[in-house]
């Protein structure tokens, strides 16, 4: 099953065509409904508005024959921690070898930011990008489907 952090999530669409290649489930995670395409594989589950009310449900559904798809490191970080494959939109599988350095990662940009040290956000989706999380989605789906 792939579990989507459904808010902000720019590879729905990719999302979608890999599962329906691989008749894999696909369980959106959100506090508000969206659309998404009509079929049986797809699901679209509302959350309560509370803080972080995705990502604990997300965290208590995996096991580790799921993936979940997130930009949220904290939440991917508590999803290792369960054994569960983790993908970013950008194709970057997070795992126990490089999710510590990713937390930490997060916390100095986090603190520049606060500092007026740096500015913006993640540089937006480009081809590369969604090339590079459509490779690694595939690797993922195969290597799942044999446990």
């Amino acid at each position: 099953m792939i579990y989507v952090d459904a808010d902000g999530c720019p590879v729905k669409d990719e999302i979608y065509k890999v599962a329906e290649r691989f008749q894999i489930k696909v369980i959106l995670v959100a506090n508000k409904a969206m659309s998404i395409p009509f079929n049986a594989l797809f699901e679209m589950k509302v959350v309560s508005s509370g803080f972080d009310a995705a990502d604990d449900w997300i965290v208590e559904q995996v096991t580790p024959k799921d993936l979940v798809v997130t930009a949220d490191i904290l939440l991917a970080e508590r999803c290792v921690k369960k054994g569960t494959r983790v993908l970013n939109h950008k194709g970057v599988e997070y795992d126990e070898d490089n999710i510590g350095m990713s937390v930490a990662n997060r916390e100095l940009m986090q603190n520049l930011r606060h500092m007026g040290e740096m500015r913006g956000g993640p540089a937006p989706m480009d081809k590369k990008a969604r090339s590079n999380f459509l490779g690694s989605l595939d690797r993922i789906l195969h290597a799942l489907k044999k446990i």
